[in-house]
Protein backbone atom coordinates (compact mmCIF):
# COMPACT_ATOMS: atom_id res chain seq x y z
CA UNK A 1 0.00 0.00 0.00
CA UNK A 2 1.43 3.07 -1.27
CA UNK A 3 1.32 7.43 0.18
CA UNK A 4 1.96 9.98 -2.08
CA UNK A 5 2.88 13.45 -0.25
CA UNK A 6 3.01 16.65 -2.27
CA UNK A 7 2.43 20.20 -1.18
CA UNK A 8 -0.51 21.99 -2.86
CA UNK A 9 -0.66 25.51 -4.11
CA UNK A 10 -2.62 27.75 -2.40
CA UNK A 11 -3.76 31.09 -3.32
CA UNK A 12 -2.03 33.31 -1.35
CA UNK A 13 1.63 32.49 0.13
CA UNK A 14 1.21 30.25 3.91
CA UNK A 15 2.76 32.80 6.50
CA UNK A 16 5.92 31.39 8.16
CA UNK A 17 5.39 30.44 12.06
CA UNK A 18 7.54 30.31 14.44
CA UNK A 19 8.85 26.48 15.38
CA UNK A 20 6.29 23.64 16.93
CA UNK A 21 2.90 25.74 15.78
CA UNK A 22 0.47 25.42 13.03
CA UNK A 23 -2.21 28.00 11.85
CA UNK A 24 -5.74 26.94 12.93
CA UNK A 25 -8.32 28.82 11.23
CA UNK A 26 -7.79 32.73 10.33
CA UNK A 27 -6.14 34.29 12.65
CA UNK A 28 -5.33 31.13 14.86
CA UNK A 29 -2.52 29.16 16.00
CA UNK A 30 -1.88 26.29 18.40
CA UNK A 31 1.05 23.46 19.30
CA UNK A 32 1.56 20.74 16.71
CA UNK A 33 1.65 17.44 18.51
CA UNK A 34 -0.73 16.04 21.43
CA UNK A 35 -1.61 18.96 22.62
CA UNK A 36 -1.56 18.92 26.95
CA UNK A 37 -1.58 15.40 27.29
CA UNK A 38 -0.17 15.02 30.63
CA UNK A 39 -0.97 11.72 32.33
CA UNK A 40 -4.16 11.24 30.74
CA UNK A 41 -5.83 8.27 31.76
CA UNK A 42 -7.68 7.70 28.51
CA UNK A 43 -6.10 8.17 24.96
CA UNK A 44 -9.66 8.59 22.78
CA UNK A 45 -13.10 9.62 24.92
CA UNK A 46 -15.89 8.87 22.00
CA UNK A 47 -19.35 10.54 22.44
CA UNK A 48 -22.10 9.57 20.01
CA UNK A 49 -25.57 7.52 19.70
CA UNK A 50 -25.40 4.65 21.96
CA UNK A 51 -27.55 1.81 19.10
CA UNK A 52 -27.18 -2.01 19.38
CA UNK A 53 -26.72 -2.82 15.77
CA UNK A 54 -28.81 -6.10 14.62
CA UNK A 55 -27.39 -7.28 11.45
CA UNK A 56 -29.50 -9.73 9.32
CA UNK A 57 -28.49 -10.76 5.78
CA UNK A 58 -31.26 -9.86 3.21
CA UNK A 59 -32.20 -10.70 -0.31
CA UNK A 60 -32.92 -7.90 -2.99
CA UNK A 61 -36.01 -9.01 -3.27
CA UNK A 62 -36.38 -8.74 0.77
CA UNK A 63 -35.79 -4.99 0.01
CA UNK A 64 -38.02 -4.29 -2.69
CA UNK A 65 -41.32 -6.28 -0.87
CA UNK A 66 -40.37 -3.69 2.00
CA UNK A 67 -39.87 -0.27 -0.20
CA UNK A 68 -36.56 -0.06 1.31
CA UNK A 69 -33.98 1.83 -0.85
CA UNK A 70 -30.54 -0.09 -1.15
CA UNK A 71 -27.50 1.52 0.50
CA UNK A 72 -29.84 4.29 2.49
CA UNK A 73 -29.96 5.06 6.02
CA UNK A 74 -33.40 6.19 7.70
CA UNK A 75 -35.07 6.73 10.40
CA UNK A 76 -37.84 5.29 11.79
CA UNK A 77 -40.26 4.79 14.66
CA UNK A 78 -39.86 2.47 17.46
CA UNK A 79 -43.41 0.38 15.70
CA UNK A 80 -41.74 -0.37 12.29
CA UNK A 81 -38.51 -1.12 14.54
CA UNK A 82 -40.53 -3.97 15.62
CA UNK A 83 -42.42 -4.60 12.53
CA UNK A 84 -39.22 -5.08 10.40
CA UNK A 85 -37.33 -7.10 12.94
CA UNK A 86 -40.58 -9.63 12.90
CA UNK A 87 -39.96 -10.07 9.13
CA UNK A 88 -36.30 -10.88 9.40
CA UNK A 89 -34.37 -14.07 9.31
CA UNK A 90 -31.62 -14.94 11.91
CA UNK A 91 -29.89 -11.89 13.41
CA UNK A 92 -26.52 -10.92 14.97
CA UNK A 93 -27.06 -8.08 17.98
CA UNK A 94 -24.19 -6.19 18.79
CA UNK A 95 -23.66 -2.84 20.87
CA UNK A 96 -23.22 -0.24 17.83
CA UNK A 97 -23.74 3.74 16.69
CA UNK A 98 -20.95 4.96 14.80
CA UNK A 99 -18.59 6.79 17.42
CA UNK A 100 -18.91 3.55 19.89
CA UNK A 101 -17.75 1.22 17.04
CA UNK A 102 -14.81 3.49 16.49
CA UNK A 103 -14.34 3.38 20.14
CA UNK A 104 -14.17 0.04 20.31
CA UNK A 105 -12.12 -0.05 17.36
CA UNK A 106 -9.75 1.96 19.45
CA UNK A 107 -9.45 -0.29 21.82
CA UNK A 108 -8.88 -3.63 19.82
CA UNK A 109 -5.82 -1.31 18.54
CA UNK A 110 -4.63 -1.61 22.60
CA UNK A 111 -5.40 1.72 23.09
CA UNK A 112 -7.33 3.23 25.79
CA UNK A 113 -10.83 4.15 25.48
CA UNK A 114 -13.91 5.05 26.97
CA UNK A 115 -16.95 6.27 25.66
CA UNK A 116 -20.55 8.58 26.76
CA UNK A 117 -23.83 7.47 24.95
CA UNK A 118 -27.26 7.26 26.55
CA UNK A 119 -29.65 4.08 26.88
CA UNK A 120 -33.05 2.99 28.70
CA UNK A 121 -32.60 0.18 31.51
CA UNK A 122 -33.89 -2.74 29.27
CA UNK A 123 -32.41 -5.40 27.63
CA UNK A 124 -31.26 -4.10 24.78
CA UNK A 125 -29.54 -1.06 27.08
CA UNK A 126 -27.52 -4.00 28.58
CA UNK A 127 -26.55 -5.66 26.06
CA UNK A 128 -24.66 -2.54 24.61
CA UNK A 129 -23.48 -1.58 27.83
CA UNK A 130 -22.20 -5.57 28.13
CA UNK A 131 -20.48 -5.47 24.78
CA UNK A 132 -18.68 -2.38 24.79
CA UNK A 133 -17.21 -2.84 27.76
CA UNK A 134 -16.36 -6.25 27.12
CA UNK A 135 -13.58 -5.18 24.45
CA UNK A 136 -11.90 -3.08 27.15
CA UNK A 137 -14.18 0.49 26.60
CA UNK A 138 -15.08 2.53 29.42
CA UNK A 139 -18.77 2.98 29.74
CA UNK A 140 -20.34 4.51 32.84
CA UNK A 141 -22.95 6.85 31.64
CA UNK A 142 -26.29 6.17 34.16
CA UNK A 143 -28.79 4.47 31.88
CA UNK A 144 -32.09 6.31 31.49
CA UNK A 145 -35.21 5.07 33.74
CA UNK A 146 -37.88 5.95 31.99
CA UNK A 147 -39.05 6.78 28.52
CA UNK A 148 -37.99 5.79 24.88
CA UNK A 149 -36.37 2.19 24.69
CA UNK A 150 -32.66 1.83 23.83
CA UNK A 151 -31.88 2.88 20.05
CA UNK A 152 -31.37 0.23 17.54
CA UNK A 153 -30.50 -0.04 13.92
CA UNK A 154 -31.77 -2.62 11.79
CA UNK A 155 -28.79 -3.26 9.37
CA UNK A 156 -29.95 -5.27 6.20
CA UNK A 157 -26.79 -6.40 4.35
CA UNK A 158 -27.23 -7.83 0.67
CA UNK A 159 -25.12 -10.54 -0.90
CA UNK A 160 -23.01 -7.62 -2.57
CA UNK A 161 -21.96 -6.58 0.96
CA UNK A 162 -24.39 -3.23 0.63
CA UNK A 163 -25.71 -2.51 3.89
CA UNK A 164 -29.30 -0.79 4.02
CA UNK A 165 -29.74 0.75 7.70
CA UNK A 166 -33.07 1.91 9.46
CA UNK A 167 -32.94 2.99 12.66
CA UNK A 168 -35.03 3.66 15.71
CA UNK A 169 -33.07 6.55 18.11
CA UNK A 170 -34.64 6.24 21.39
CA UNK A 171 -32.82 6.66 24.54
CA UNK A 172 -30.09 7.92 22.52
CA UNK A 173 -31.38 11.01 21.57
CA UNK A 174 -32.04 12.13 25.54
CA UNK A 175 -28.30 12.29 25.97
CA UNK A 176 -27.91 16.03 28.05
CA UNK A 177 -25.06 18.18 28.92
CA UNK A 178 -25.54 16.33 32.36
CA UNK A 179 -24.42 13.01 31.04
CA UNK A 180 -20.83 14.75 29.90
CA UNK A 181 -18.62 13.66 32.71
CA UNK A 182 -16.37 16.47 32.66
CA UNK A 183 -13.32 15.02 34.40
CA UNK A 184 -13.39 12.06 31.95
CA UNK A 185 -13.58 14.97 29.50
CA UNK A 186 -10.17 16.38 30.69
CA UNK A 187 -8.86 12.98 31.56
CA UNK A 188 -8.90 12.07 27.56
CA UNK A 189 -6.31 13.20 24.88
CA UNK A 190 -8.80 13.45 22.31
CA UNK A 191 -12.39 13.61 22.60
CA UNK A 192 -14.29 12.03 19.17
CA UNK A 193 -17.80 13.85 18.60
CA UNK A 194 -20.04 11.69 15.84
CA UNK A 195 -22.26 14.44 14.34
CA UNK A 196 -25.48 12.43 14.37
CA UNK A 197 -25.50 13.65 17.48
CA UNK A 198 -26.00 17.08 16.49
CA UNK A 199 -30.18 16.39 15.69
CA UNK A 200 -31.55 16.62 19.31
CA UNK A 201 -31.53 19.55 21.00
CA UNK A 202 -30.21 18.57 24.31
CA UNK A 203 -27.44 15.93 22.49
CA UNK A 204 -25.91 19.36 20.82
CA UNK A 205 -25.68 21.01 24.05
CA UNK A 206 -23.72 17.54 25.08
CA UNK A 207 -21.80 17.85 21.96
CA UNK A 208 -21.19 21.50 22.49
CA UNK A 209 -20.27 21.44 26.37
CA UNK A 210 -17.66 18.43 25.46
CA UNK A 211 -15.74 20.80 23.11
CA UNK A 212 -15.17 23.54 25.10
CA UNK A 213 -14.19 21.25 28.18
CA UNK A 214 -12.02 19.73 26.07
CA UNK A 215 -10.44 22.98 24.62
CA UNK A 216 -10.53 24.29 28.29
CA UNK A 217 -8.55 21.37 29.53
CA UNK A 218 -6.01 21.65 26.23
CA UNK A 219 -6.82 18.37 25.01
CA UNK A 220 -8.00 17.57 21.25
CA UNK A 221 -11.38 17.70 19.63
CA UNK A 222 -12.18 15.19 16.67
CA UNK A 223 -15.26 15.56 15.15
CA UNK A 224 -16.84 13.01 12.26
CA UNK A 225 -19.83 14.20 10.07
CA UNK A 226 -20.84 11.28 10.02
CA UNK A 227 -23.78 11.53 6.65
CA UNK A 228 -24.36 14.52 4.04
CA UNK A 229 -27.92 14.98 4.99
CA UNK A 230 -26.63 15.54 8.34
CA UNK A 231 -24.46 17.91 7.17
CA UNK A 232 -26.81 19.76 5.11
CA UNK A 233 -29.34 19.71 8.42
CA UNK A 234 -26.29 21.42 10.13
CA UNK A 235 -23.83 23.28 7.61
CA UNK A 236 -23.13 26.55 9.26
CA UNK A 237 -22.90 24.97 13.10
CA UNK A 238 -20.41 22.63 11.65
CA UNK A 239 -18.30 25.42 10.04
CA UNK A 240 -18.15 27.11 13.09
CA UNK A 241 -17.69 24.20 15.48
CA UNK A 242 -14.50 23.43 12.62
CA UNK A 243 -13.34 26.73 12.31
CA UNK A 244 -13.06 27.48 16.11
CA UNK A 245 -12.89 24.10 18.39
CA UNK A 246 -11.79 21.07 16.00
CA UNK A 247 -8.30 19.63 15.74
CA UNK A 248 -9.14 16.78 13.55
CA UNK A 249 -11.98 15.99 11.04
CA UNK A 250 -13.00 12.85 9.42
CA UNK A 251 -15.44 12.89 6.37
CA UNK A 252 -16.34 11.24 3.30
CA UNK A 253 -16.46 12.31 0.13
CA UNK A 254 -19.60 13.26 -0.12
CA UNK A 255 -19.61 14.81 3.00
CA UNK A 256 -16.91 17.13 2.65
CA UNK A 257 -18.36 17.93 -0.86
CA UNK A 258 -21.94 19.02 1.24
CA UNK A 259 -19.96 20.50 3.77
CA UNK A 260 -18.89 23.30 1.20
CA UNK A 261 -21.71 22.96 -1.62
CA UNK A 262 -19.15 22.05 -4.03
CA UNK A 263 -19.27 18.83 -6.59
CA UNK A 264 -15.62 18.76 -6.96
CA UNK A 265 -13.67 17.21 -4.40
CA UNK A 266 -10.92 18.79 -4.93
CA UNK A 267 -12.61 21.67 -4.14
CA UNK A 268 -13.83 20.70 -1.21
CA UNK A 269 -10.43 19.55 0.12
CA UNK A 270 -8.85 23.28 -0.59
CA UNK A 271 -11.31 24.56 1.33
CA UNK A 272 -11.17 22.32 4.14
CA UNK A 273 -7.45 23.43 4.19
CA UNK A 274 -8.03 26.89 5.37
CA UNK A 275 -10.57 25.54 8.20
CA UNK A 276 -8.93 23.12 10.00
CA UNK A 277 -5.37 21.47 10.98
CA UNK A 278 -6.06 17.54 10.21
CA UNK A 279 -8.62 16.79 7.70
CA UNK A 280 -9.13 13.31 7.11
CA UNK A 281 -10.92 12.36 3.89
CA UNK A 282 -11.93 9.04 2.79
CA UNK A 283 -12.85 8.12 -0.55
CA UNK A 284 -13.91 4.53 -0.30
CA UNK A 285 -11.93 2.12 -2.51
CA UNK A 286 -10.20 5.05 -3.79
CA UNK A 287 -8.49 5.34 -0.50
CA UNK A 288 -8.50 8.66 1.78
CA UNK A 289 -6.51 11.80 1.14
CA UNK A 290 -5.13 13.51 4.64
CA UNK A 291 -4.96 17.64 4.71
CA UNK A 292 -2.33 18.59 6.79
CA UNK A 293 -1.03 21.64 8.45
CA UNK A 294 -2.46 23.77 5.45
CA UNK A 295 -0.47 22.88 2.74
CA UNK A 296 0.96 18.69 3.09
CA UNK A 297 -1.50 16.59 1.11
CA UNK A 298 -0.99 12.92 1.78
CA UNK A 299 -3.06 10.07 -0.82
CA UNK A 300 -3.09 7.25 1.04
CA UNK A 301 -4.29 3.64 -0.74
CA UNK A 302 -7.35 1.48 0.45
CA UNK A 303 -5.91 -1.67 1.49
CA UNK A 304 -6.79 -4.95 -0.89
CA UNK A 305 -9.30 -7.00 0.45
CA UNK A 306 -10.65 -10.36 -1.13
CA UNK A 307 -14.16 -10.25 -0.56
CA UNK A 308 -16.76 -7.37 0.56
CA UNK A 309 -19.12 -9.27 3.32
CA UNK A 310 -20.42 -6.22 4.89
CA UNK A 311 -19.70 -2.43 4.52
CA UNK A 312 -20.93 -1.66 8.03
CA UNK A 313 -18.38 0.52 9.51
CA UNK A 314 -15.50 0.94 7.33
CA UNK A 315 -15.60 4.76 7.85
CA UNK A 316 -15.43 4.03 11.64
CA UNK A 317 -12.80 1.82 11.84
CA UNK A 318 -10.69 4.12 9.37
CA UNK A 319 -10.95 6.60 12.09
CA UNK A 320 -10.72 3.80 14.82
CA UNK A 321 -7.13 3.26 13.17
CA UNK A 322 -6.20 6.34 12.30
CA UNK A 323 -6.94 8.07 16.01
CA UNK A 324 -4.96 4.65 17.73
CA UNK A 325 -1.80 5.50 15.35
CA UNK A 326 -2.38 9.33 16.28
CA UNK A 327 -2.12 8.94 20.16
CA UNK A 328 1.08 6.49 19.22
CA UNK A 329 2.53 9.61 18.04
CA UNK A 330 2.73 7.85 14.27
CA UNK A 331 3.02 10.59 11.17
CA UNK A 332 -0.30 10.60 9.33
CA UNK A 333 0.40 9.13 6.49
CA UNK A 334 0.93 5.69 8.55
CA UNK A 335 -2.09 6.82 10.66
CA UNK A 336 -3.80 6.84 7.95
CA UNK A 337 -2.52 3.02 6.75
CA UNK A 338 -3.66 2.62 9.68
CA UNK A 339 -7.12 3.42 9.10
CA UNK A 340 -7.23 1.64 5.70
CA UNK A 341 -6.08 -1.31 7.25
CA UNK A 342 -8.46 -1.56 9.65
CA UNK A 343 -11.65 -0.40 7.04
CA UNK A 344 -10.43 -3.21 4.88
CA UNK A 345 -10.52 -5.67 7.55
CA UNK A 346 -13.99 -5.06 8.73
CA UNK A 347 -15.35 -5.02 5.48
CA UNK A 348 -14.49 -9.10 5.06
CA UNK A 349 -16.60 -9.40 8.06
CA UNK A 350 -20.50 -9.36 9.17
CA UNK A 351 -20.60 -6.64 11.59
CA UNK A 352 -18.48 -3.64 12.37
CA UNK A 353 -16.89 -5.10 15.50
CA UNK A 354 -13.45 -6.98 15.07
CA UNK A 355 -13.30 -10.71 15.14
CA UNK A 356 -9.72 -10.07 15.89
CA UNK A 357 -7.68 -7.66 17.73
CA UNK A 358 -6.72 -4.91 15.93
CA UNK A 359 -3.55 -4.98 17.40
CA UNK A 360 -2.25 -8.56 16.11
CA UNK A 361 -3.45 -7.07 12.57
CA UNK A 362 -1.54 -4.45 12.60
CA UNK A 363 1.57 -6.24 13.58
CA UNK A 364 1.46 -9.06 11.53
CA UNK A 365 1.15 -5.89 8.19
CA UNK A 366 4.14 -4.43 9.81
CA UNK A 367 2.76 -1.63 12.35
Amino acid sequence: MASRTYAVATSSPMPILPPGLEKRGPGREVERGMNGNGDARFDVLGIGNAIVDVLAQVTEDFLARHGLVKGAMRLIDEVEAHDLYQALGPTIEVSGGSAANTIAGVASFGARAAFIGKVRDDELGEIFAHDIRSVGVHFETPPATEGPTTARCLVLVTPDGERTMNTWLGASQNLSPDDVDEDLVKDSRITYLEGYLFDPPHAKKAFRKAARVAREAGRKVALTLSDSFCVDRHREDFLELIRNQVDILFANEAEIRALYQVSNFNDAMHAVQEDCPLAVLTRSAAGSVIVEGGDDVHVIEAFPVRKVVDATGAGDLFAAGFLAGHTQGRPVAECARMGALAAGEIIQQMGARAIRPFHEVARENGF
